[in-house]
């Protein structure tokens, strides 16, 4: 999905690298583009629930594990933000060796889980918040996994959450097939992954083909969104 730069960290054997001074040591750039959610300025939208916060399903959390990707240490996304494991964003800078100590190391998949539960917390959060409409478990965990890559603001200004609170469900595959530029680029990446959210938002059901992209003149920049 993405390409790769690593550097080796220098002066570092092998098998000493647990040894090595982690402010020193090179950091792999990954041309990977941060969450959308965890970037923008806005504060949350909606307020923390006095409840227990509606789950989002293993099935919805695997599909933002594999399309955010993992990498076990600190990396300099596409933007320059010092970020871990499943997109996890640690600061809105480059990695230098001021991070957390608890980033300096490499962390576990459990670990990186954890983050991104947390993390999707805000994304939860906004579905509930504007979909005013019922949702099943997996139409829920599908709509906080692209709120998680666009953004809330993004969303909460969407065509899609329109037809979404409209119950014209069948306008849905096309609004989030909209959602796959970045850059002013159609990104392979971003189509994928709104074909998942697609798949998941209508798992078990006919999937809509009613309407049809037309290229990229109803395509949607992530970055600026809807205009």
């Amino acid at each position: 999905m993405s390409s790769l730069k690593v550097w080796i960290a220098v002066g570092c054997m092998p098998l000493m690298l647990s040894a090595c001074d982690s402010r020193n040591a090179k950091i792999q750039d990954i041309d990977r583009l941060p969450s959308g959610l965890l970037i923008e300025p806005a504060p949350l939208l909606g307020t923390e629930p006095t409840t227990p916060l509606r789950p989002v399903v293993a099935k919805g959390i695997a599909l933002t594990k594999s399309s955010e990707g993992w990498v076990d240490q600190r990396y300099n996304d596409a933007v320059g933000y010092c970020t871990i494991g499943y997109g996890h964003l640690i600061k809105k800078a480059r990695c230098d060796g001021t991070e957390p100590a608890q980033f300096l190391q490499k962390i576990s998949d459990a670990q990186g889980t954890i983050l991104l539960v947390d993390d999707m917390r805000r994304a939860q959060i906004t579905v509930i918040t504007v979909v005013t409409v019922p949702l099943t478990d997996l139409q829920y965990a599908a709509l906080a996994d692209f709120v998680f890559n666009v953004g809330a603001n993004n969303f909460k200004t969407s065509s899609l959450l329109r037809v979404i609170n409209e119950q014209h469900f069948e306008q849905v595959p096309y609004q989030l097939g909209r959602w796959k530029m970045a850059g002013g680029k159609v990104l392979p990446g971003l189509e994928l992954r709104r074909q998942g959210e697609i798949d998941l938002f209508f798992e078990g059901q006919t999937v809509p083909k009613g309407m049809l992209h037309s290229g990229t003149a109803d395509a949607i920049d992530i970055r600026t969104g809807e205009q």
